[in-house]
């Protein structure tokens, strides 16, 4: 990697030219019938890809067609270069020939994919997760169906337009101003790993107070300043990481053991060790695809204090 080169966050690069306002009737008939257009599908949660150690998750519409069997390919993800890009969910199948699933997070993490195609199957899975639970009105119970090529759904009886909705969360490093973090680790981490404290935004809540609200109720600690850092797209299924670093004075952790299997102080140089798999408990951080990989990144190069 040299200096010129953007950190690789994963799902975070997607260039597609969307126009969701600009599309009608005929979006989603006039993509598939581009012979550029390209369809990533996904079966049984699992992205259908060609090759090994180079998988290709584009098809041609006629190849997506006859994988697809009576699937119909109705989200239109966007364009680029003009070239339409389309996705679909389809019934589960076993790998068939040089075509076999991958998990999404297994090609985030492995960096297997250009990082735009990783967006654009971050995108889809993202829209195709909202619209599986998005087939009935909120208002009258009656069945949905899909407008401008999955730009939105339309309920049937009362004419309720419903749109993709997207869960901000909040990701917070948390330090003292004086060289220390608070780091967590839930139960369902991968042995040794910890990582940044995170939660959803509520409704009728800022995101600086979501931050200072998670780490009250995470650690018991309060916070003072809050700054943003990034973002990062999470489809697991629709979240939108809001990635910040928020100062708190060093002391006593309090942690929700209903939330947390533990939580505490680490040093700069205990963080540079876990981000360099060299620390001599055989603690780890997140992987790069992650977006608390990048705040640890930060704060194990002094950063942290620094305005963005």
């Amino acid at each position: 990697m040299t200096p010129a080169d953007p950190p690789r966050l994963g799902y975070s690069r997607n260039p597609l030219r969307r126009d969701g306002e600009l599309r009608n009737e005929a979006s989603l008939a006039e993509a598939l019938a581009d012979p550029a257009a390209r369809v990533y599908l996904t079966a049984g949660g699992q992205w259908l890809c060609r090759g090994d150690e180079t998988p290709d998750p584009a098809f041609s519409v006629a190849e997506a067609a006859a994988l697809a069997g009576d699937a119909a390919i109705e989200l239109l993800l966007g364009h680029e270069g003009g070239a339409p890009r389309l996705a679909a969910a389809i019934a589960p199948r076993e790998p068939d020939g040089d075509v076999a699933g991958w998990d999404l997070r297994a090609l985030g993490m492995r960096e297997v994919l250009p990082p735009e195609v990783e967006g654009q199957l971050a995108q889809a899975a993202h829209l195709l997760n909202w619209h599986a639970s998005a087939r009935f009105c909120g208002r009258c119970g009656a069945p949905t169906r899909s407008e401008a090529a999955g730009f939105r759904r339309r309920c049937t009886a009362c004419g309720h337009l419903v749109f993709p909705r997207t869960d901000p969360v909040s990701i917070m490093l948390v330090h003292d101003g004086a060289g220390r973090c608070v780091l967590g680790r839930q139960p369902h981490f991968a042995p040794g790993m910890w990582s940044c404290l995170a939660g959803f935004v509520e409704a009728g809540e800022t995101l600086e107070d979501a931050v200072r609200r998670e780490t009250l109720e995470e650690a018991g600690l309060a916070v003072d300043e809050v700054r943003y850092h990034s973002s990062q797209p999470w489809p697991f299924p629709g979240s939108l990481m809001i990635g910040c670093i928020a100062r708190s004075p060093h002391g006593p952790i309090a942690f929700d053991a209903t939330e947390l299997e533990d939580c505490r102080w680490f040093d700069r140089a205990e963080v540079r060790a876990m981000m360099e798999n060299r620390h001599p408990e055989g603690l780890v951080a997140p992987a790069r695809f992650a977006i608390a990989h990048h705040l640890l990144a930060a704060f194990a190069s002094g950063n942290e204090l620094s305005s963005k």
